[in-house]
């Protein structure tokens, strides 16, 4: 007898300590997730570039701004956070860029590949 009530008691104080949280329906927010997003696509920018030749000139993490070159070629990114969370990343080119039309399509990919794409 003095066992099963140790056993219920014991049940008791451990299911006491269970709590579940439940987020309003339709809502839920990961700020972790928002961080590893641009702690992800920030590298992969640098990345791409590297991938495919082009020496980084500035490179402001902070501002989500990089500048590089390549053969008289200037490429620039721009890692945004966007209001709802997600991260845009721009690619543009710049110069002569008729000595390598395809220099912005291939760091494009380089950039895919790298986030998983």
């Amino acid at each position: 007898m003095k066992k099963n009530i140790l056993t219920v008691s014991v049940m008791v104080v451990l299911l006491a300590g269970c709590t579940y949280y439940e987020t309003a329906p339709g809502y839920y927010v990961s700020a972790p997730a928002l961080v590893n997003n641009y702690d992800r696509s920030w590298p992969a920018a640098v990345g791409a570039f590297e991938d495919q030749g082009v020496r980084i000139v500035t490179e402001d993490r902070s501002t989500g701004f990089l500048r590089g070159t390549r053969d008289r070629i200037d490429v620039t990114a721009n890692v945004r956070t966007q209001a709802d969370g997600s991260v845009r990343v721009e690619f543009n080119t710049a110069g002569e860029t008729s000595r390598d039309p395809d220099l912005i399509n291939r760091v494009s990919r380089s950039y895919d590949r790298r986030m998983g794409r």
